[in-house]
């Protein structure tokens, strides 16, 4: 069953499954999102590590919190045709760079317009706390045209290099949640005040809240009601924010429904 808010004009987040929902969408330009990673990824996650180190730590620990929702990669190819056809602009997803090939086969597939992979440096990110190798210090977003003409941004010969700390800005609750400070330098390279984003995987709506920084509409989809509710308050909180260079989506009247 899917629930319907609408929290301002042109902002409205869905409860529900993203395969179900896009197909109904009209006018989404963008769609930038950040879907779960790779089952292996999830796999390891809560898992206890052994340390060689000679830290003075226990030999085994729980070092990562268990992700809560699983892996992408049962349902990447229905989820890959279903964000081609409804962006109308780019499609940006974030993925591990293990997972750039594994999404750009069915963007392809589904008529997406491949064009290049960005990388977000983390200078903060978590140490390998087994000692047994180099930690993860980036992650990559890959990028694709869905629409008619030619590919068109706002940043000219820019390098598709993005560099923010993982734990400035942060709300805190979601456990993959992307800093505001580098989904709102996407926005400002890819998209235009007024355009209609969509980020399907809301998460902790941080797509949402920089979106509607930006003077963009926004449509946010996310089927664990937890975080459909954080989404929610943190895109209203955004909104009662005042910026006099930003013109905001106009405050609605509240609606909530089911179908």
């Amino acid at each position: 069953m899917s629930r319907i808010e609408t929290i301002a004009e042109g902002v409205t987040l869905y409860l529900g499954d993203c395969r179900e929902i896009l197909p109904t969408l009209d006018g989404v330009r963008h769609i930038i999102t950040d879907p779960p990673y790779e089952d292996e990824l999830h796999a390891a996650f809560g898992k206890k590590i052994r340390r060689n180190d000679g830290a003075h730590l226990p030999r085994s620990v729980n070092m990562l919190k268990p992700i809560e929702f699983e892996g992408i990669n049962a349902t990447r190819e229905d989820v890959a045709a279903a964000l081609v056809r409804a962006a109308e602009g780019w499609l940006i997803v974030f993925t591990l760079a293990e997972g750039v090939r594994a999404w750009r086969d069915p963007i392809q597939a589904a008529g997406g317009k491949w064009d290049t992979t960005l990388a977000w440096i983390k200078p903060d990110a978590s140490p390998r706390f087994n000692g047994q190798g180099a930690a993860r210090g980036f992650e990559c977003a890959i990028t694709a045209w869905c629409g008619k003409g030619y590919r068109s941004w706002n940043a000219g010969g820019k390098r598709g290099i993005y560099t923010h700390c993982v734990n400035t800005g942060r709300q805190g609750e979601h456990p993959t949640e992307k800093p505001l400070a580098l989904m709102a330098e996407i926005l400002r390279d890819y998209t235009k005040p007024g355009e209609l984003i969509c980020d399907p995987f809301c998460g902790s709506g941080t797509t949402g809240v920089a979106a509607v920084k930006s003077g963009c509409g926004f449509v946010g989809i996310e089927r664990d009601e937890k975080w459909f509710d954080l989404s929610r308050r943190r895109i209203l909180a955004a909104l009662e924010q005042t910026d006099m260079f930003v013109e905001r989506p106009k405050p609605a009247k509240q609606e909530s429904f089911e179908l």
